[in-house]
């Protein structure tokens, strides 16, 4: 999405606003508030570079479309460095973030589509946040206080990602802002007692925060009138090379010594010593990818992540050798989904890439996966009034 030549700049860690101001030009997305200036308008983007922005304007919107009779927005927040992330109020998606590599060469870390039409007919949740709840409930069936629900089978025999039709496929409020930490874009949504059968009428919150540390902060909240389910998931594909290649040499670091086998699990905890899912010394992705035994191969596990289930800490680190871009993750949910896009197959792509199997990884943190048919587990995406769901997750880049 949107293109912007590479700069040199000053530090590996990020942008300084006159080497910014110096080389941005002066009009954003192509359509949006246009500075005077003579000079020529900039070619299409390409997927190497981002957009060109306005280092003066933390926070800018242009509309993107209209869905439903309601008006979809595309945000674009930038940090004191230059970070950027564009995000829409079409299922809360992040759509865009691009980071400094090594060389100071910025780029765009996020698989995404190129139009909101592209966002409405696919399915793979790319940068979305996912509810009412995130991951598979087995067989589509729960139980709750006494009462059986039945909901869509949208994958195989199982629920997944909250339906036929997720949040990630309907439009949120939006309110943008400047905080003292950086800029912020706060989404909401009000998803109706029935929806896609789950009970409760329930309101929910994504918070984006591009923070002065670079670091995208992302604070999900949900409340409800009746008992029911809540486990939103933040579902972007990450590629830390930028690039069209796939992510079988970022070493990932997962804090986690046991894992939930199954899609969906059944309740079986193992540990990951000596298996292909020990992550907890780090590791290329692609070391162990054909290991796993899942058809398509790859990566789609729950991992319990180390410490208190419900404390913010570390849960990965991943570090791509050839550009140099390191993310780190912290959340303050039991668990983590690692995902390496098995199902893609290069029929489809964006911005200028092809989603080619393992062209990205997820690392989903959630509430275990079918917790509810779980004895177990079955509390843990329980939510009641008087409660407040609240998932937050920080994601901070660097580069080395």
């Amino acid at each position: 999405m949107r293109a912007v030549k590479s700069l040199d700049l000053l530090s590996n860690r990020g942008w300084s606003r006159s080497a910014l101001a110096l080389a941005l030009a002066s009009s954003l997305l192509g359509g949006g508030a246009v500075a005077k200036s003579k000079k020529p308008a900039k070619p299409e983007p390409t997927a190497e570079a981002p957009a060109a922005t306005d280092p003066a304007k933390p926070i800018e919107k242009k509309k993107w479309g209209d869905v439903d009779g309601q008006e979809v927005d595309l945000y674009t927040l930038i940090n004191k460095h230059g970070l950027i992330a564009k995000i829409t109020n079409f299922g809360a998606i992040l759509t865009e973030l691009d980071v400094p590599d090594r060389k100071g060469k910025s780029g765009d870390v996020v698989l995404g589509w190129d139009t909101l039409a592209d966002y409405q007919k696919n399915d793979p949740h790319l940068g979305s946040t996912v509810g009412r709840v995130g991951n598979r409930i087995a067989n589509a069936q729960f139980q709750l206080d006494g009462k059986a629900y039945k909901l869509a089978a949208n994958n195989g025999p199982h629920h997944l990602h909250g339906g036929v039709k997720g949040w990630d496929k309907a439009v949120w409020d939006a309110k943008a802002r400047e905080t003292a930490d950086g800029p912020q874009l706060e989404l909401t949504l009000v998803s109706k007692d029935g929806d896609e059968s789950y009970p409760g009428t329930v309101r929910a919150t994504t918070t984006y925060t591009l923070t002065r540390d670079d670091e995208l902060r992302i604070e999900m909240t949900a409340t409800t009138d009746k008992p029911t389910l809540v486990n939103m998931v933040h579902h972007t594909y990450w590629n830390l090379s930028a690039g069209p290649g796939d992510i079988k040499d970022e070493v990932l670091t997962l804090y986690a010594d046991k894992y939930t086998p199954g899609l969906p699990p059944d309740g079986k905890v193992a540990p990951v010593a000596g298996t292909p899912w020990d992550f907890t010394k780090g590791k290329p992705l692609g070391q162990d990818l054909m290991k796993t035994g899942n058809k398509p191969a790859g990566y789609d596990e729950n991992f319990v992540v180390n410490g208190e289930p419900n404390a913010l800490r570390p849960v990965a680190r991943v570090e791509d050798p050839k550009s140099g871009r390191v993310m780190t993750l912290e959340a303050n949910q039991p668990g983590a989904q690692l995902y390496t896009s098995n199902y893609m197959d290069g029929t489809t792509g964006g911005k200028g890439r092809k989603h080619t199997q393992h062209a990205a990884f997820c690392i989903e943190t959630q509430k275990f996966p079918n917790a509810i048919n779980v004895p177990a587990w079955k509390d843990q995406d329980v939510l009641r009034p008087g409660q407040t769901y609240k998932h937050v997750m920080l994601v901070k880049f660097s580069a080395k």
